[in-house]
């Protein structure tokens, strides 16, 4: 036990530590229901960077406490396991914070797709229950099933065809038996969704993504 707990206090796992037990204290007080389980999901898409980053590595429709939680288990698991069977047997001295950094970078990219896989196979399960069907769908792809009034649309999550979610419809743009689309915003009010249709929702992405490397670009060429 003591040569777990001693590589669990060196860099890179410390960090791993200090985050687990953060997170440890968030969930309890999950369950005392002073923190909310939503404590990272805002009512829509749009200049949300975390929730956009989660749902492009994956981890659409749970929230973002919990694939951090899956997230950083994983990968400090890893770290752990590197420390053990390697770093603490080597001499590296300085090396040791270069090292710890690629680490921790690789910690990561090995954790991401099995978190996100993991997170995935949960869905349907957590679907059943309320707190797990508000904000942390967005991101999530739907099939239309049918319109519900002038107003409101009906529409299924991709593989889970027991979980129902409303859709709202927007002038111009109301959503149609069969379309595949994304959910991209909250109406808390309505206890419905916003939607575009997936092909639109990828293409924003693409764009988006192109003028965030250009802006980064620009800004290396006016800081040299």
């Amino acid at each position: 036990m003591q040569p777990v707990i001693s590589a669990a206090l060196q860099f890179p796992t410390i960090v791993f530590t200090f985050l687990l037990g953060l997170l440890a204290l968030y969930w309890m007080l999950v369950l005392l229901r002073i923190a909310p389980l939503e404590l990272f999901e805002r009512d829509s898409l749009r200049d949300d960077h975390m929730a956009s980053t989660l749902v492009s590595l994956g981890f659409a429709g749970v929230p973002a406490t919990l694939a951090l939680t899956f997230l950083v288990v994983i990968a400090g698991s890893f770290a752990l396991a590197v420390e053990l069977l390697v770093l603490r047997w080597l001499s590296l001295g300085m090396l040791r914070v270069p090292v710890g950094v690629l680490i921790l970078w690789v910690s990561f990219a090995v954790a991401s797709p099995i978190a996100a896989a993991l997170c995935h196979s949960l869905h349907r399960g957590l679907h059943r229950y309320q707190p797990f069907t508000r904000r942390c769908l967005l991101g999530s792809a739907v099939i239309v099933s049918g319109r519900q009034g002038d107003g409101f649309a009906m529409a299924v999550i991709e593989n889970e065809p027991n979980s129902h979610v409303r859709l709202h419809c927007k002038e111009g743009d109301c959503p149609q038996e069969g379309e595949r689309r994304v959910l991209v915003k909250y109406l808390a009010g309505e206890s419905a969704y916003r939607s575009v249709m997936e092909q639109t929702y990828l293409d924003t992405r693409v764009r988006l993504n192109k003028l965030r490397l250009r802006y980064h670009h620009q800004d290396e060429g006016y800081s040299t």
